[in-house]
């Protein structure tokens, strides 16, 4: 068939969502589970962030062994993020400046929110039953939602929302400033996510 176009396409300003499933997420999801039980038994009340319901613990320790090892398996993915971005790693200096994990039990939601001050966002699902609550991103251009036209096809150019759907070992990486929450967990079981933040520095 015939490609009768006229007009060339540059998606610009364009919102990037990275995905991906670890190889051995089965080992890393036991370590870090233990460890986010342990934060739990020691500080069963949290924290109140965006979390409704669910439970948000303090700041993991980054010298403990479990959260070396499990930033050491996601390195190469978060490189490939900043690398993508054309971010020189040389002259920017990366830091984690914060890690955290949200237990979130049935009828349990995240509100809307942003992760400021930051330059990459990430969740990662350590336990993730079917319909445990998707994690929605809006459309960071306000003027774009004041009003939309009839949709004959939805597609990546004409969206205002995207969820993506928890899978256990699943990490989920995107720009801080992406407005996001979390929906419901109609589950009969706990959904488990790590978030972190990524800050660059030169």
């Amino acid at each position: 068939m015939m490609n009768n176009r006229k007009t060339n396409i540059k998606n610009i300003f364009s919102t990037p969502i990275w995905t991906s499933i670890l190889p051995n997420f089965e080992e890393i999801n036991i370590k870090m589970y233990s460890y986010i039980e342990n934060l739990r038994l020691n500080n069963p009340e949290g924290k109140i962030k965006s979390n409704l319901i669910g439970w948000h613990s303090q700041n993991f320790n980054m010298k403990d062994e479990n959260c070396i090892f499990f930033l050491n398996n996601i390195s190469p993915l978060i490189n490939e993020a900043l690398i993508d971005m054309g971010w020189d790693l040389e002259k920017n200096k990366l830091k984690v400046s914060g890690m955290w994990s949200i237990i979130n039990p049935t009828n349990a939601s995240n509100a809307r929110h942003i992760h400021s001050n930051n330059f990459i966002s990430a969740a990662y699902y350590v336990k993730a039953p079917k319909n445990c609550g998707d994690i929605v991103f809006y459309d960071p251009r306000s003027a774009n939602v004041i009003q939309s036209p009839v949709i004959k096809t939805n597609n990546e150019l004409n969206a205002t929302v995207f969820n993506v759907t928890p899978q256990e070992g699943l990490l989920v990486l995107f720009p801080s400033y992406l407005h996001h929450s979390v929906n419901m967990n109609r589950a009969n079981e706990d959904r488990i996510v790590i978030s972190f933040n990524i800050n660059l520095s030169y």
